[in-house]
Formats: C-alpha cells, structure tokens, sequence
C-alpha cells in the first residue's frame, strides 16, 4: 500500500483558516493559542512505501511523527498530549480519523491543503513547497 500522490519534500504554510477556533474546540490552553496563532510552521515529509515521517517545525517548538498507512500510530498535539490514529490513503489524499477530529491532507496543484474537521470547526491549512 503506497501512497499515489508525492506529498514529500519541505512545506511552508502560508495561510491558516480558522485556526483559534480549531485549537479552542480542541481543548488547547490558551497560552499554546496565542502562541501559535502567529506562527507559520515549516512542514518536512519524507515516504518509503507506505511508511511517513512527518516533522512540523515552528520557532517553539519540532513535533516528529511517524506512520505507516493503514496501521494505527500516536500523535502528541502541541501541549504535549497524545491521540493514537490510523492514517489511510483514498483517492490520492491522506486522511486520519480520530473520536475528536478527521484530517485530510491533499495536493491541489502546487499547494498541500490540509482540512481538520473538529466538531463544526474546520480548520484549513495552505503549504507551498521550498
């Protein structure tokens, strides 16, 4: 099971849409919103097979993540808290289901969009490749 869309390389996102709303539906504390509401990070994937490593860099703070599609693996979120999820590719995107959210991450022409449904707060978030 590989993935059929390139989603590797460096990712700089430039636009954030309904973060603040996202993160407070999600429980973070207020100081980690603050904090982050002004911050792009910087988004490194690298893929083997149906295996990801995932890497979000900010000026607070580098979070690693590792998947292999289809098998279920653990998250930590900003605050330091842990979700485990199984990531699926489907149709070209990659999408992660969890009790709290859904997130798809897909490739519209240069840009990776990604969207996190939390409840009827959907956060999307815009990358360009560096």
């Amino acid at each position: 099971m590989t993935s059929s869309m390139n989603f590797c390389g460096t990712w700089k996102v430039y636009s954030e849409e309904n973060l603040e709303a996202f993160l407070k539906v999600m429980g973070a504390p207020e100081m980690i919103i603050k904090m982050r509401k002004d911050v792009k990070p910087v988004l490194v994937i690298e893929q083997n097979g149906s295996d990801f490593t995932y890497t979000m860099k900010t000026p607070l703070s580098t979070r690693v993540h590792s998947f292999s599609l289809g098998k279920e693996s653990e998250m930590t979120v900003a605050d330091g808290r842990k979700f485990k999820c199984t990531i699926r590719e489907e149709n070209g995107k990659l999408i992660a289901e969890t009790e709290k959210f859904t997130a798809v991450r897909e490739l519209q022409g240069d840009d990776m969009v990604e969207t996190i449904t939390a409840g009827d707060v959907a956060f999307i978030s815009r990358s360009k490749r560096v």
